[in-house]
């Protein structure tokens, strides 16, 4: 079982609707060392989610006295640039990224291993730290990252404009012309090929492009053309929360794949979040260390109060999204626990496509494709 199994299954009665008034008023999860720690520590995150500067770093400091300075990037891309520049100004110590993007993180030298000793790797949900996902961010002996929250990407739809329900949206819908849609770069060219994939119309199976680069070549060359005849019913691209919301808000999408965190937060503008019946993308994310961090004790009592049920609770709720360590899911909103019952029913938690680990050589193809596609 998944932590999104239960999340989906589980009937949760709260003592207040959000993250609990009080939830953290006893740290008692908390060391004393930590809780005579002071300093700070400068953290570079995702732009688009005011709860975390309103809500979650406050409560870090509360628990912890360490100040958080935040630092918001829209997407990867630009995190990734910024840790570059990193490595010789120190200005970030901890960067959040996802699981698949850590093997390109560590080729290129950015990253520090996390000492496990000063953590609680017990906190986190099963399936998380360990098990497949432990092994991938782990890199030559070293822990390279830690999770702080995972969730999909799928389809965000307008209940008049474009309705629709499980089993029978699909990925093709993205690519039908009377659909007005937003759309990521990138990941519209990996739907396009597990849409073609699954009507069998490749040589090989989507997945073996990740593998090496002359098959991705093939596999994505067929996906950028596909997508290309399609691409003129895209009304907007979309890097970053703020602009996937403003696709729907402003331009006139009807349909979109989008993060969970989009479609929870236009739930109440008449959208609604729907996995496609070929599975939605999955994603996990969390903390790396970089090599060049400065305040490196403060940065380990970061990523620890992340992974306690507190910690990880108000964490999902900022981003609309799920948990990581034990007991967070007992914390969370019930709007959320409706949102993903909604959104995954039957099958689709079984169907969940976890993005492969994409190398550096995989990323650099990639953005190429990326760029062709949009200016096509």
């Amino acid at each position: 079982m998944t932590i999104l199994d239960k999340v989906l299954t589980r009937r949760t009665i709260l003592k207040s609707t959000a993250i609990g008034a009080g939830a953290l008023a006893a740290p008692a999860f908390l060391s004393s060392g930590a809780l005579a720690s002071s300093g700070e520590v400068n953290f570079t995150g995702w732009a688009g989610y005011p709860g975390m500067a309103e809500k979650v770093f406050p409560a870090f400091t509360k628990a912890t006295g360490i100040k958080v300075n935040f630092t918001e990037q829209p997407d990867q891309d630009t995190m990734f640039a910024q840790a570059k520049i990193s490595l010789e100004t120190g200005a970030s110590d901890v960067v959040e990224p996802t699981l698949d993007r850590v093997s390109a993180w560590a080729s290129n030298g950015l990253l520090q291993g996390w000492d496990v000793s000063k953590l609680a790797i017990d906190n986190y949900a099963p399936g998380l730290a360990d098990g497949s996902a432990g092994e991938r961010a782990t890199i030559e002996g070293k822990k390279l990252f830690v999770p702080s929250v995972w969730g999909t990407e799928a389809l965000v739809y307008n209940k008049e404009g474009f309705p629709t329900e499980y089993g029978k949206a699909s990925l093709g819908d993205l690519f039908d012309p009377k659909n007005q849609v937003t759309v990521r770069g990138h990941s519209a060219i990996a739907a396009m090929g597990r849409f073609l994939d699954s009507q069998g119309k490749l040589p090989k199976p989507w997945i073996d492009g990740y593998k090496d680069e002359k098959t991705m070549v093939e596999l994505w060359d067929i996906a950028l053309a596909e997508a290309i005849k399609a691409k003129t019913n895209v009304v907007q691209f979309w890097s970053g929360e703020n602009e996937a919301q403003a696709a729907f808000r402003s331009n006139g999408a009807v349909l979109g794949l989008c993060w969970d965190s989009t479609g929870f937060n236009l739930v109440k503008e008449g959208y609604a979040y729907v996995a496609p019946k070929e599975g939605a993308f999955a994603w996990n994310q969390g903390l790396v260390l970089l090599k060049s961090a400065r305040n490196v004790e403060q940065a380990h009592e970061f990523a620890k109060w992340v992974s306690t049920a507190e910690g990880s609770a108000l964490w999902a709720t900022a981003f609309s999204s799920n948990p990581v360590g034990k007991g967070g899911i007992d914390l969370m909103d019930p709007a959320v626990l409706e949102f993903y019952k909604a959104s995954f029913p039957g099958d689709a938690i079984s169907k969940l496509y976890w993005w492969p680990d994409q190398a550096a050589w995989f990323l650099s193809k990639r953005g190429e494709y990326a760029d062709k596609y949009k200016a096509a």
